[in-house]
C-alpha cells in the first residue's frame, strides 16, 4: 500500500481532497484552447514549419506552467528534430537517484492529416495535466515530454529510451498518449481486435489501458485512480507479454521503445483506427473529437497522478 508523508498536505487537506481539487480544474474550454493551436499537419516534409510550431508551443505551455524546460534533439530525415522536456522536481531541487514518473504524446502527423485525434488529443491532454500538477509538493520527478518523429518508427521516443536505459535513469513509469480524443456511444462503433485475449465492448466510449508486465501494478493503480474520482470513464485494460510482439497493434505507439529496454510503461488510447474513421485522414479534424470524453481521461490522468506523486511505494 502507498504511504503517504502528510508533512506534503496543508493542514486540512486530505489526498482526496487534494486529487478532487486537481481533477476539478480540468475543462473542456482548456482543452479545446490547445488544440485550437495544434491541429493541423505537422510533418517534416509536408509541413516542417508547423511541426516546428508545434514544439515551440509545447516549450512555452509548460515554461508557463513552471516547468523546467530541455529539449533532446535528434537528426533525421535530413531534419534536426526535438523531444520538448518539461520536468517537475521536488521543492528542494533535489533528483538524484529519485524515480521519474513520465507522461508523454507525440506532436507530430502524417503527411496528409491534420491529426486532431492523432495526436493533438495527446498533446493537449498531456499539457493540461502539466499545468495542473506544476506546484505540487512531491517526493520525485514528474516528466512531460512532447516525443517528436512517432509517425516514422517511433524514433524520438526511441531516442530516448536507449539512452535513459544507457544512462540508468530510474524510470517506475511511463505512459504515452496516443489518440484520446474520439468517442462514440453508437453501438457497433468499436472494432475488436480479434487476436486480443480480452472482450471488447463494442461501444467506443472507453478508454484503452495497455502495458507490459513491468507495468502490471502501474495499470492497476491507474485504473483503481479513475475508477474512484472519474467513475463515468469506462476503461478496459491488457497487460501484453513479450514487449506486446505477440500482438503487433499494442506497439503502435511510444510506449514501444520503452517496453523494449525494460521500463514499465502504458499506452492510454481510444483505439485509433478500430474506433475512428478519421484516423490518418484528412478529416482527422477538431470538430470530430469529443471533448467531454477527453476531458475524462485528463482527469483520470490528473488523479492518477497526483496520488502517485504524493504517495510512495
Amino acid at each position: 500500500m502507498p504511504i503517504v508523508r502528510p508533512g506534503w498536505f496543508r493542514p486540512g487537506n486530505s489526498l482526496e481532497g487534494i486529487i478532487q481539487n486537481r481533477v476539478a480544474q480540468i475543462t473542456e474550454a482548456r482543452l479545446k484552447e490547445h488544440l485550437k493551436r495544434i491541429v493541423g499537419i505537422r510533418h517534416h516534409r509536408s509541413a516542417p514549419a508547423a511541426l516546428e510550431a508545434a514544439g515551440d508551443y509545447i516549450t512555452d505551455q509548460f515554461r508557463a506552467a513552471g516547468l523546467s524546460v530541455r529539449h533532446h534533439g535528434f537528426e533525421a530525415f535530413g531534419h534536426q528534430n526535438r523531444n520538448v522536456v518539461g520536468s517537475i522536481r521536488d521543492r528542494a531541487g533535489n533528483v538524484t537517484g529519485r524515480p521519474l514518473l513520465i507522461l508523454a504524446a507525440h506532436y507530430d502527423t502524417v503527411a496528409q492529416s491534420p491529426g486532431a485525434d492523432d495526436n493533438a488529443s495527446g498533446v493537449a491532454v498531456m499539457l493540461e495535466t502539466a499545468r495542473t500538477l506544476a506546484d505540487l509538493d512531491r517526493p520525485g520527478r514528474v516528466l512531460f515530454i512532447g516525443f517528436a518523429q512517432e509517425e516514422q518508427q517511433c524514433l524520438g521516443s526511441t531516442h530516448y529510451a536507449l539512452k535513459a536505459r544507457r544512462s540508468g535513469l530510474n524510470i517506475r513509469g511511463m505512459i504515452a498518449l496516443e489518440c484520446v480524443g474520439y468517442a462514440s456511444h453508437e453501438t457497433g462503433s468499436q472494432q475488436r481486435l480479434t487476436e486480443l485475449p480480452i472482450p471488447v465492448p463494442d461501444v467506443g466510449n472507453f478508454l484503452g489501458v495497455v502495458g507490459n508486465p513491468e507495468a502490471a501494478a502501474l495499470k492497476q493503480r491507474f485504473e483503481s485512480a479513475a475508477g474512484r474520482f472519474v467513475p463515468d470513464l469506462p476503461v478496459v485494460g491488457l497487460v501484453v507479454p513479450n514487449a506486446g510482439r505477440d500482438f503487433p497493434d499494442t506497439r503502435r505507439s511510444d510506449h514501444a521503445p520503452f517496453w523494449d529496454v525494460g521500463y514499465p510503461a502504458l499506452m492510454l488510447t481510444d483505439t485509433a483506427n478500430f474506433r475512428n474513421p478519421w484516423y490518418h485522414q484528412p478529416g482527422d479534424r477538431l470538430e470530430t473529437l469529443d471533448l467531454p470524453y477527453m476531458a475524462k481521461v485528463t482527469r483520470a490522468i490528473v488523479a492518477f497522478l497526483v496520488e502517485a506523486a504524493l504517495t510512495e511505494e
